[in-house]
């Protein structure tokens, strides 16, 4: 597994799930149109402290205020579904 991979397993053994947000926003040169941003980071559900910290960037960084964001959240592993063994499994 790469370095990668083992990070992301390792956020959902912790509870972090696959988040979703899609963010319209106004336009900047065009206030009256609306934009469409699809922002997905793995998160925690219900606080979404990553989220929160990208619209945070976003309000104080860019251009373009937000109108609305709809967030959809899938807890990839639940607690139910993996058990730590103790043993030793011998394959033939």
């Amino acid at each position: 597994m790469g370095g990668k991979t083992n990070q992301e397993f390792r956020m959902q053994m912790q509870g972090y799930g696959l988040t979703t947000a899609e963010i319209h926003y106004h336009m900047p040169d065009h206030p009256s149109l609306l934009q469409l941003y699809v922002w997905q980071e793995y998160d925690l559900a219900p606080e979404f402290p990553e989220l929160r910290s990208f619209l945070d960037y976003w309000t104080e960084t860019l251009e373009g205020p937000l109108h609305s964001v709809r967030v959809a959240h899938h807890r990839l592993i639940q607690p139910a579904e993996w058990k730590a063994v103790d043993g030793i499994i011998t394959l033939h």
